[in-house]
């Protein structure tokens, strides 16, 4: 059975993100779907003793409609330097604090002009530190080159990869046409997040936050914490 999943390039993402990824036999970047303001792929939270705080990454002149892979970094901001600030603040006390600080500076460093290379680069990042996948694994619905829009294009590029079931988070139950896809023989899965406690500073645990987090407080043995699995959809919708 092959196993696809498809997500928008997110920052520095959650750890749910890497447990779809570590499942996945394919995982691909959708990025030449319309940019969402307020979505993740351009800030995450981090958790701060004031509670979470986001880290944003400025961007120039948003237009009406435009693609997540059209849209430009805006680097007349320093905002590199105040990411950075701010973590090594927060992280003061953490114990793997300089891993996560050459991992963010080393994305910072790549050339990245739109906010989906930063993204995806921030993922491929910390798959390496982890070794949760290799780079073949990933691909670009833009080289892909399926039309469609909605539940009818997800399916088209699951059936191009020749997959068998379909992997994805709970934001999918809005509208995500499932018949359509038992229609086609792939199965649908839902993430059964199973949101794993680990030592983390500053009060109360919140799974809710950028890996960052995980990586600064328990390094690379933070891959043990990546372990859920999924349920099939009539469970998870009912």
């Amino acid at each position: 059975m092959k196993k696809i999943v498809i997500s928008q390039p997110m920052l520095f993402p959650w750890i749910g993100l890497f447990e779809q990824i570590r499942l996945a036999d394919s995982y691909v970047h959708y990025d030449d779907v319309q940019f969402s303001k307020g979505s993740f792929v351009n800030r995450v939270q981090i958790k701060t003793v004031d509670g979470s705080k986001w880290l944003t990454v400025p961007l120039d002149g948003i237009k009406l409609g435009q693609e997540i892979r059209e849209v430009r970094i805006n680097d007349r901001q320093n905002w590199r330097e105040s990411h950075l600030n701010l973590l090594k603040q927060v992280y003061a006390k953490a114990l793997y604090k300089q891993d996560m600080l050459d991992l963010v500076s080393s994305v910072y460093s790549q050339p990245a002009t739109t906010i989906c290379d930063l993204s995806i680069n921030s993922i491929l990042a910390i798959c390496k530190y982890f070794n949760l996948a290799r780079s073949d694994k990933f691909l670009y619905s833009s080289r892909i080159g399926l039309e469609g829009t909605s539940s009818e294009r997800v399916l088209d590029i699951v059936k191009y990869l020749d997959g068998n079931i379909y992997i994805t988070g709970h934001g999918a139950k809005n509208y995500l046409d499932h018949f359509l896809f038992e229609e086609s023989n792939i199965n649908v899965e839902y993430m059964d997040y199973r949101k794993n406690t680990y030592p983390q500073l500053h009060g109360e645990f919140t799974p809710y936050v950028s890996t960052l987090d995980l990586i600064a407080n328990v390094g690379t043995i933070g891959k043990e914490f990546i372990n859920s699995e999924t349920i099939y959809w009539k469970e998870a919708v009912k």
